[in-house]
Protein backbone atom coordinates (compact mmCIF):
# COMPACT_ATOMS: atom_id res chain seq x y z
CA UNK A 1 0.00 0.00 0.00
CA UNK A 2 1.36 3.06 -0.96
CA UNK A 3 0.18 7.01 0.70
CA UNK A 4 0.62 10.08 -1.71
CA UNK A 5 0.15 13.09 0.06
CA UNK A 6 -0.22 16.08 -1.18
CA UNK A 7 0.42 19.76 1.00
CA UNK A 8 -1.68 22.78 1.34
CA UNK A 9 -4.27 24.47 3.70
CA UNK A 10 -8.31 23.91 2.90
CA UNK A 11 -10.48 26.42 1.77
CA UNK A 12 -11.11 29.15 -1.48
CA UNK A 13 -8.92 31.69 -0.65
CA UNK A 14 -5.96 29.55 -0.22
CA UNK A 15 -7.04 27.11 -3.42
CA UNK A 16 -4.33 28.89 -6.05
CA UNK A 17 -1.64 29.52 -3.89
CA UNK A 18 2.02 28.57 -4.31
CA UNK A 19 1.58 26.99 -0.79
CA UNK A 20 -1.23 24.66 -2.40
CA UNK A 21 0.59 23.14 -5.36
CA UNK A 22 0.61 19.72 -3.18
CA UNK A 23 -3.08 19.76 -3.22
CA UNK A 24 -3.72 20.86 -7.32
CA UNK A 25 -1.21 17.76 -7.63
CA UNK A 26 -3.02 15.34 -5.83
CA UNK A 27 -6.01 16.84 -7.44
CA UNK A 28 -4.83 15.92 -10.84
CA UNK A 29 -3.55 12.08 -9.26
CA UNK A 30 -7.07 11.41 -8.55
CA UNK A 31 -8.29 12.09 -11.97
CA UNK A 32 -5.45 9.85 -13.12
CA UNK A 33 -6.15 7.27 -11.71
CA UNK A 34 -9.82 7.09 -11.21
CA UNK A 35 -9.63 6.36 -7.49
CA UNK A 36 -12.63 7.14 -5.32
CA UNK A 37 -13.29 8.59 -1.92
CA UNK A 38 -12.34 6.76 1.08
CA UNK A 39 -12.68 9.97 3.49
CA UNK A 40 -13.58 9.48 6.90
CA UNK A 41 -13.78 12.40 9.53
CA UNK A 42 -10.86 10.60 12.00
CA UNK A 43 -8.47 10.94 8.90
CA UNK A 44 -8.75 14.65 8.98
CA UNK A 45 -8.46 14.99 5.19
CA UNK A 46 -9.72 14.48 2.33
CA UNK A 47 -8.70 10.54 1.41
CA UNK A 48 -9.27 8.57 -2.06
CA UNK A 49 -8.19 5.12 -2.87
CA UNK A 50 -7.71 3.47 -5.73
CA UNK A 51 -6.87 -0.48 -5.11
CA UNK A 52 -2.83 -0.48 -2.90
CA UNK A 53 -2.87 3.43 -3.53
CA UNK A 54 -4.09 6.00 -1.08
CA UNK A 55 -4.23 9.71 -2.26
CA UNK A 56 -4.37 12.35 0.93
CA UNK A 57 -5.35 15.88 0.80
CA UNK A 58 -5.08 17.05 4.73
CA UNK A 59 -7.50 19.46 5.73
CA UNK A 60 -5.38 20.56 8.81
CA UNK A 61 -3.87 23.73 7.56
CA UNK A 62 -0.42 23.09 6.70
CA UNK A 63 1.60 23.13 10.00
CA UNK A 64 -0.78 20.47 11.19
CA UNK A 65 -0.69 17.94 8.66
CA UNK A 66 1.46 15.76 10.28
CA UNK A 67 -1.87 14.84 12.07
CA UNK A 68 -3.83 13.33 8.92
CA UNK A 69 -0.79 11.87 7.58
CA UNK A 70 0.00 9.58 10.86
CA UNK A 71 -3.80 9.18 10.94
CA UNK A 72 -3.99 7.31 7.87
CA UNK A 73 -0.63 5.83 7.89
CA UNK A 74 -1.44 3.91 11.36
CA UNK A 75 -4.78 3.29 10.21
CA UNK A 76 -3.60 1.12 7.14
CA UNK A 77 -0.65 0.66 8.83
CA UNK A 78 1.69 1.80 6.16
CA UNK A 79 5.58 1.59 6.07
CA UNK A 80 7.41 5.01 6.38
CA UNK A 81 9.12 4.01 2.66
CA UNK A 82 6.15 3.90 1.20
CA UNK A 83 4.88 7.59 2.10
CA UNK A 84 5.36 10.11 -0.70
CA UNK A 85 4.97 13.65 -0.16
CA UNK A 86 4.54 16.66 -2.78
CA UNK A 87 5.10 20.40 -1.43
CA UNK A 88 6.30 23.48 -2.47
CA UNK A 89 10.00 24.50 -2.09
CA UNK A 90 11.31 27.59 -1.80
CA UNK A 91 14.92 26.91 -2.70
CA UNK A 92 13.86 25.53 -6.11
CA UNK A 93 13.03 28.17 -9.41
CA UNK A 94 9.44 28.00 -9.86
CA UNK A 95 8.67 25.24 -12.54
CA UNK A 96 11.71 22.64 -11.28
CA UNK A 97 11.20 19.46 -9.53
CA UNK A 98 12.91 17.33 -7.37
CA UNK A 99 13.07 13.91 -5.46
CA UNK A 100 14.55 13.54 -2.25
CA UNK A 101 13.50 10.55 0.53
CA UNK A 102 14.77 11.79 3.92
CA UNK A 103 16.15 14.66 5.25
CA UNK A 104 15.51 17.97 7.02
CA UNK A 105 12.55 19.82 6.44
CA UNK A 106 14.13 23.00 5.33
CA UNK A 107 11.81 25.47 7.45
CA UNK A 108 8.72 23.67 5.55
CA UNK A 109 6.21 24.07 8.11
CA UNK A 110 4.29 20.58 6.79
CA UNK A 111 7.07 18.51 6.67
CA UNK A 112 7.93 19.59 10.18
CA UNK A 113 4.60 18.40 11.45
CA UNK A 114 4.71 15.14 9.27
CA UNK A 115 8.53 14.57 10.70
CA UNK A 116 7.34 14.97 14.15
CA UNK A 117 4.78 12.72 13.89
CA UNK A 118 5.86 10.20 11.94
CA UNK A 119 9.57 10.31 10.98
CA UNK A 120 11.43 11.55 8.01
CA UNK A 121 12.00 9.00 5.94
CA UNK A 122 9.35 9.57 3.42
CA UNK A 123 10.00 10.56 -0.04
CA UNK A 124 9.29 13.86 -1.47
CA UNK A 125 8.17 15.41 -4.87
CA UNK A 126 9.83 19.04 -4.47
CA UNK A 127 7.74 21.78 -6.51
CA UNK A 128 10.07 24.76 -7.19
CA UNK A 129 8.01 27.82 -6.38
CA UNK A 130 10.81 30.38 -6.54
CA UNK A 131 11.11 32.69 -3.29
CA UNK A 132 10.54 36.95 -2.77
CA UNK A 133 13.25 38.97 -2.47
CA UNK A 134 13.70 39.31 1.24
CA UNK A 135 13.10 36.93 3.86
CA UNK A 136 10.30 38.33 5.37
CA UNK A 137 7.90 38.42 2.13
CA UNK A 138 7.72 34.64 2.75
CA UNK A 139 4.53 33.59 3.83
CA UNK A 140 2.75 36.85 1.98
CA UNK A 141 4.77 35.14 -1.02
CA UNK A 142 3.62 31.61 -0.22
CA UNK A 143 -0.30 32.32 0.36
CA UNK A 144 -0.31 34.31 -2.97
CA UNK A 145 -1.65 33.25 -5.95
CA UNK A 146 0.57 32.26 -8.53
CA UNK A 147 1.01 35.36 -10.86
CA UNK A 148 -0.59 35.15 -14.61
CA UNK A 149 2.63 33.97 -16.08
CA UNK A 150 3.25 30.74 -13.71
CA UNK A 151 -0.85 30.32 -13.91
CA UNK A 152 -0.08 30.00 -17.53
CA UNK A 153 1.93 27.10 -17.78
CA UNK A 154 0.48 24.96 -13.89
CA UNK A 155 -0.88 22.66 -16.00
CA UNK A 156 2.09 20.79 -17.85
CA UNK A 157 4.16 21.24 -14.95
CA UNK A 158 1.25 19.78 -12.65
CA UNK A 159 0.89 17.14 -15.33
CA UNK A 160 4.01 15.99 -15.12
CA UNK A 161 4.52 16.09 -10.92
CA UNK A 162 0.98 13.85 -10.89
CA UNK A 163 3.21 10.94 -13.35
CA UNK A 164 6.48 11.55 -11.72
CA UNK A 165 4.57 10.61 -8.38
CA UNK A 166 2.36 7.60 -9.63
CA UNK A 167 5.97 6.27 -11.45
CA UNK A 168 7.35 6.35 -7.25
CA UNK A 169 4.31 4.03 -6.35
CA UNK A 170 5.86 1.38 -9.06
CA UNK A 171 9.72 2.08 -9.94
CA UNK A 172 12.63 3.08 -7.70
CA UNK A 173 13.57 6.79 -6.62
CA UNK A 174 16.68 7.14 -8.79
CA UNK A 175 14.87 5.72 -12.01
CA UNK A 176 12.28 8.41 -11.90
CA UNK A 177 14.35 11.01 -10.78
CA UNK A 178 16.45 10.35 -13.76
CA UNK A 179 13.40 10.18 -16.20
CA UNK A 180 11.34 12.99 -14.77
CA UNK A 181 13.23 15.85 -12.57
CA UNK A 182 13.41 19.51 -14.18
CA UNK A 183 16.22 21.49 -12.59
CA UNK A 184 15.89 24.22 -14.98
CA UNK A 185 12.77 24.76 -15.46
CA UNK A 186 11.24 24.02 -19.20
CA UNK A 187 7.68 25.46 -18.57
CA UNK A 188 7.25 28.43 -20.65
CA UNK A 189 3.92 31.14 -20.99
CA UNK A 190 5.73 32.09 -24.34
Amino acid sequence: MWLVVGLGNPGTQYERTRHNIGFLTLDRMVGLTGAHPASSSSFHGELFKKSDLLLLKPMTYMNRSGIAVAAVKNFYKIEIDHIIVIHDDLDLPFGALRFKKGGGSGGHNGLKSIDSMVGNDYIRVRMGIGKPAYKSQVVDYVLHDFSKEEQAVLGPWIDHAAHAALELTRHPLDIVASRYSVKTPKWSAT
